[in-house]
C-alpha cells in the first residue's frame, strides 16, 4: 500500500524559512510528478510547486524567487525549501503524487495528509 507523509511544517515569523519533506512509501518503481499544493481557509486548494521524475519544475507565481523544490528518485522523497515567509503562505500544505507505478497497478493523484504552516506577521 502506497502512502505520502508530511513533515515539517510548523509556525514561523514572517521572513523565516521552513523545509517541508513527503515520503512516499511501499513498493513503487517509479512516480511521474511530485509536488505541493496548499488550502488556505475559505479557500480552494492550490498548486505550489511540481517537480518530474526527469527534474522539471514548475511553481506557482506567488512563490517564484522564495520556494524551492526537488526530488530524490531513488528515495521517493520531495521535500521543498520556503524561504521569505509572508502571512499568506499560511495554509495546509499538502503533498501530491501523479502516475505511481507499483507491481500490481499504477496510481493517480494521490495525496498525504497535509502539514500546517503558520506564518506570523
Amino acid at each position: 500500500q502506497v502512502q505520502l507523509v508530511e513533515s515539517g511544517g510548523g509556525l514561523v515569523q514572517a521572513g523565516g524559512s521552513l523545509r517541508l519533506s513527503c515520503a512516499a512509501s511501499g513498493i513503487i518503481f517509479s512516480i511521474n510528478v511530485m509536488g505541493w499544493y496548499r488550502q488556505a481557509p475559505g479557500k480552494q486548494r492550490e498548486l505550489v510547486a511540481t517537480i518530474t521524475s526527469g527534474g522539471s519544475t514548475n511553481y506557482a507565481d506567488s512563490v517564484k524567487g522564495r520556494f524551492t523544490i526537488s526530488r530524490d528518485n531513488a528515495k521517493n522523497t520531495v521535500p521543498l525549501r520556503m524561504n521569505s515567509l509572508k502571512p499568506e503562505d499560511t495554509a495546509v500544505y499538502y503533498c501530491n503524487a501523479d502516475r505511481i507505478r507499483t507491481p500490481f497497478t499504477q496510481l493517480y493523484d494521490y495525496w498525504g495528509q497535509g502539514t500546517q504552516v503558520t506564518v506570523s506577521s
